[in-house]
């Protein structure tokens, strides 16, 4: 290994989730000496921070977890088809510990800001509590949901009951019982919430400005001939997966939606439909995401759907999206969502046609009509993919930020991996990955990562740096993917956070590769086999 400079660590990995755990695994694989920091004092993540009731996985268990470590297959066992939040974090408790790696974490470490230093080629890592690390290589594991947001309404700070952000959800119990209770999002985290709550309180007020097209599923538990049958598969599942456009272990369905018969096609929606979540998404048609009149095909089966559930008219027709298609967003899996809303306390409140005006000491104001309510819970989501990485000063090359390059150019990397101006910072998960099941593009990307550094110390290659013209191109092929989609359809876009529509002042770029994980991974192995050509850009002269 190069140890031409002093440094206290060849890798520093922020984060200590799916991503922190995989990255720490494989970098000490190969002999680096890996630190992982993260801010929480408990390992886990996104699953650590986001404790809302009802929060679990979109993902079936069976391709929700690694596939590198066999210990960890043989003896973990997963106890239902979505695992729970609780049950996710206990497994990655269990990895922590099964592969000991909790001796390279340090908790209760967050990192202020990050500053390349070009003479010396090494990082400096600012700790919150006043300390610093230096580092070779920094790697960004915290995730793409992760920065919460509010909402920008008037007076938000003004409500005088109970006030809770899914993302901030606190660890002792919340009680709602016999309370009135308003909830403002309704992307994932909201519809989870609203089937759990909904039964506890005393009036619920759900408040919704876009609705969504929801995929409802069932939760059974995982049978022990299950359990086996993937501990005895798990390759072949993973790989399946891992060759999926989306990266689950799903059969790729083979026509359009405009081939097949009215009455065929009603088949094969209701068949996947009755199968539940991203079943229905990933194995009806291949087109579904692509061809807005295949789209509206799927659309209108999913308003059907809801007409069928839901028994007042009125309320059906505001929880069916018309403004938009089926995969103009990304589509939540449900568990009795829409259900939920034939409970006589429960009451959407359609701030598309009348906006919410005010937060008042009160409750909610919702034009000249004020709802008071003794709880009020934000689902407002996150600022994706980017946002964890513009919070934090990460300074490179002339100490200019990710957050001021990203500003002044727009939104360019290398595949999502690495950004020019900043040597030796990769990111897991970084914009520009992949649209996708987010564990197997953190396992395959941490693998690529260990393949990388392990080529790159054998052959004294000092600094991983992404060319311009490498940047140029993911650009171009990331826009190029995401407009032939339907999220892009011009007149029918739903405020998708994908190309950021979610924040107020977010440039409209898209922040995800759409164009399918295996290709992604052919792009990530075709770097590889050029001899990371793309990823040495020459230092700047009067570096």
């Amino acid at each position: 290994m190069s140890t031409s400079t002093p440094r206290d660590y060849d890798a520093v990995v922020i984060g200590a989730g799916f991503s922190g755990l995989a990255l720490l695994h494989h970098l000490r694989e190969i002999g680096l000496k890996t630190l992982v920091v993260d801010g929480e004092d408990g390992i886990g993540g996104t699953w650590w921070v986001n404790r809302y009731p009802g929060v679990r996985t979109d993902s079936e268990y069976s391709y929700y977890s690694f596939s590198f470590s066999k210990e960890v297959r043989d003896e973990w066992t997963w106890s239902q088809r979505y695992p729970s939040g609780p049950e996710v974090l206990e497994y990655l408790n269990f990895v922590a510990d099964r592969l000991d790696l909790r001796k390279d974490i340090r908790l209760n470490a967050r990192v202020d800001s990050a500053v390349y230093d070009e003479d010396a080629n090494l990082w400096t890592v600012n700790l919150a509590d006043g300390s610093s690390l230096t580092t070779k290589y920094l790697v960004s594991g915290m995730g793409v949901l992760s920065q919460a947001i509010y909402p920008d309404v008037p007076g938000i700070d003004t409500f005088r009951g109970e006030k809770y952000h899914t993302a901030h959800w606190p660890r002792e119990d919340v009680d709602l019982t016999g309370k009135k209770v308003g909830l403002i999002g309704l992307g994932a985290s909201g519809i989870q919430i609203v089937p759990v709550i909904a039964p506890q309180v005393d009036e619920f007020y759900v408040f919704q400005r876009t609705p969504n097209f929801i995929v409802e599923t069932t939760n059974e538990g995982v049978s022990t001939e299950e359990m086996q049958y993937v501990r005895e598969n798990y390759d072949a599942i993973y790989e399946k997966a891992a060759n999926h456009p989306f990266g689950v272990a799903m059969e790729p369905a083979e026509f359009s939606a405009l081939e097949v018969s009215p009455e065929k096609r009603r088949e094969i929606f209701e068949s996947k439909w009755n199968e539940g979540g991203f079943h229905f998404a990933n194995e009806c048609f291949n087109d579904l995401a692509t061809n807005h009149e295949s789209s509206e095909l799927a659309a209108e089966f999913i308003r059907s759907k809801i007409r069928e559930i839901v028994k007042d008219p009125a309320t059906a027709d505001l929880l069916s999206p018309k403004t938009y298609s089926f995969n103009g967003k990304r589509v939540p899996t449900g568990h009795g969502y829409y259900n939920t809303f034939n409970l006589p306390h429960v009451h959407l409140i359609d701030t598309a046609s009348e906006p919410i005006t005010q937060i008042t000491e009160k409750g909610v104001k919702v034009g000249d009509t004020e709802y008071e309510l003794d709880v009020l819970i934000f689902a407002t989501g996150f600022d994706a993919m980017t946002g964890t990485l513009t919070h934090i000063d990460i300074r490179g090359r002339g100490g200019r930020t990710l957050r001021e390059k990203w500003q002044e150019d727009g939104l360019k990397s290398n595949l999502g991996i690495n950004a020019n101006g900043f040597p030796n910072f990769f990111m897991s998960l970084g914009p520009q990955t992949p649209y996708s099941n987010l564990v197997v593009p953190i396992q395959l990307g941490a693998q690529w990562l260990q393949r990388a550094l392990k080529w790159a110390e054998e052959n004294g290659i000092e600094r991983f740096e992404a060319t311009p013209e490498s940047e140029e191109w993911w650009a171009a092929e990331t826009e190029r993917t995401g407009k032939a989609t339907v999220m892009y359809t011009e007149g029918k876009k739903a405020k998708a956070w994908f190309l950021g529509e979610n924040v107020p002042g977010k440039a409209e770029e898209f922040q995800v590769y759409m164009g399918g994980g295996q290709v992604y991974q052919e792009h990530c192995r075709r770097a590889e086999a050029e001899g990371y050509v793309s990823f040495l850009a020459p230092a700047p002269v009067n570096a």
